[in-house]
């Protein structure tokens, strides 16, 4: 069975570990009966050790109880970037080994339920653990917009960049993340009422600046290029500049010099929304996953 999931971008200002939009890069997963486990890799990741060790394999194991598979591995989202890679992936291996229910597998061997749970529903979605699982619901998305996110050539792990994080906040600090997650659900949903403030934050995009210096004028150069409001993706580096679809490619080109301007080697991409999330082909048909997001 094969299944394909889309890299998702959480955060997104001021939803900490509970807001994620996916995005139109994918991650597709292959697993198949075999005499002796096989672990192969292409594209982004495939320098990984194609091992028991890989998600892909803890995965696909896990769900099917034995280690007599061939997985096969092909992505093209970037790793340890802050893009959902290895949610995206451990949605794809879940639903290709044959789980029922992939998002609860994601979130329990990746840990990271936001970003999971986009891969899983496509769009916009809302993820919270509740009562021991994941509750997911999707969200209003204005489907004019894009994102131009700035991938530098830098890998960041998650557990190193929530280090960074205090392990305490103000009440005034809580009152305003939630604050702004309102308005940017408001402004997501219609991005007429976008406006920059709405991914304003708090809670962890200032105190992970210091892990990459840079951070701040490249997201004041896609302000300056065009973009509504800007912020990290996940617990980056990449960054994110939430755009009209007309205005990308200049928020892009303003995107791509600020990074040849910091001399950081990276790329600026225009990703747009996957609406579709997880879709698993069965037998030659494929088929968007049968989740009922409102469970």
């Amino acid at each position: 069975m094969r299944a394909r999931a889309p890299a998702s971008a959480a955060n997104l200002g001021p939803g900490f570990d509970t807001l994620a939009v996916a995005l139109d890069k994918y991650v597709e997963v292959q697993v198949e009966p075999s005499s002796k486990l096989i672990v192969r890799s292409q594209g982004e990741g495939a320098d990984l050790s194609d091992d028991p060790s890989h998600l892909a394999a803890r995965v696909a194991i896990d769900v099917a109880g034995t280690d007599r598979l061939a997985i096969t591995v092909r992505s093209e989202i970037p790793i340890a970037r802050g893009l959902g890679s290895s949610a995206a992936l451990a949605v794809a291996a879940a639903a290709a080994a044959g789980a029922e229910d992939p998002l609860a597998v994601a979130a329990r061997m990746d840990g990271h339920a936001d970003n999971a749970a986009a891969s899983m529903v496509g769009g916009l979605v809302a993820a919270a653990r509740v009562k021991g699982g994941v509750r997911a619901v999707r969200l209003a998305l204005d489907v004019s917009l894009a994102f131009v996110v700035i991938v530098p050539d830098l890998n960041l792990s998650t557990a190193r960049s929530r280090l960074a994080l205090p392990s305490e906040i103000s009440r005034e600090s809580a009152a305003f993340n939630l604050s702004r997650m309102a308005l940017l659900i408001a402004g997501l949903a219609d991005s007429r009422v976008l406006i920059s403030e709405a991914t304003e934050d708090r809670l962890h995009q200032d105190y992970r600046s210091p892990l990459f210096p840079a951070a701040p004028k490249l997201l004041a150069s896609m302000a300056a290029g065009g973009a509504l409001a800007v912020c990290w993706s996940g617990s980056g580096p990449s960054l994110l500049g939430i755009c009209q679809g007309t205005e990308a490619n200049r928020v892009q080109e303003a995107a791509s010099a600020a990074l040849a301007e910091a001399e950081i080697p990276g790329q600026a991409l225009v990703l747009h929304p996957d609406m579709h999330g997880l879709i698993v082909d069965r037998d030659g048909t494929a088929d968007v996953y049968d989740f009922n997001a409102d469970r």
